[in-house]
């Protein structure tokens, strides 16, 4: 399994935004793409507009799906208008160990 955990910084100005589209984003990445099993989303407790989102694929085909979906389009573009210039970094990971409670 493949992880991604990307960082971006949002224009607070532009909040109101992205908020609906990451959303928007999050829930059609794991209710379309078979291959997208968890995709979270966080803000920083000290550091208003800086989001966290935690994105689990079955592998790196799955990740180019993702990628290659229309909703991503949509994101990408919401993406240009609320980020901050140069503030993403996205981090790919190798899945080693996950454990979730029980709900």
């Amino acid at each position: 399994m493949l992880s991604l955990i990307v960082s971006v910084q949002v224009k607070p100005e532009m909040r109101a935004e992205f908020l609906p589209a990451i959303a928007e984003n999050a829930l059609r990445s794991v209710t379309d793409e078979p291959g997208c099993l968890r995709f979270d989303v966080a803000e920083a407790v000290e550091e208003p507009n800086r989001f966290f989102f935690y994105e689990i694929y079955t592998g790196a085909n799955a990740f180019a799906d993702h990628k290659a979906a229309p909703h991503f389009a949509a994101w990408r573009a919401v993406a240009e208008r609320c980020l901050v210039p140069g503030s993403q970094v996205n981090t790919f990971a190798h899945l080693q160990v996950t454990e979730s409670a029980a709900a």
